[in-house]
């Protein structure tokens, strides 16, 4: 088999390998939710004198909020184009005035600032 023929040298977006997420968005997410967990779920154990307790908690506090927010992400996918999702977070980004939008959002008719009738000259008839 040559390496020519490998479909996943061909492919046009991430592969998705759980629950509708690619490896970087499932990146992205256990990252965040350590963030969020291991603080607070080691300052509870603490509070109640078992700290070790905090590593077993960050640790199902980590896997139930994968689970929920790929199901999540999941059901916000179905039959959607790739990259939608990153295109709507951005346009609402912009909309509450919090990140430029690299996009055109704004309706209605468009000009091209010429009034008048121009000529060309000769060499670009």
């Amino acid at each position: 088999m040559d390496s020519q023929d490998i479909l996943a040298d061909r492919l046009n977006a991430e592969p998705v390998i759980f629950r509708g997420c690619s490896a970087s968005e499932l990146g992205l997410i256990v990252a965040l939710a350590a963030a969020v967990w291991l603080p607070l779920s080691l300052l509870l154990a603490w509070l109640g004198g078992a700290v070790t307790m905090g590593f077993g908690f960050a640790g199902i506090g980590i896997v139930a909020t994968v689970l929920g927010t790929a199901s999540l992400f999941q059901r916000f996918k179905r039959n959607r184009p790739d990259g939608y999702y990153q295109q709507r977070c951005a346009l609402w980004l912009d909309h509450k005035g919090l990140k430029r939008a690299p996009f055109i959002s704004r309706s209605g008719t468009w000009d091209i600032g010429r009034r008048g009738h121009v000529t060309l000259p000769l060499r670009h008839r």
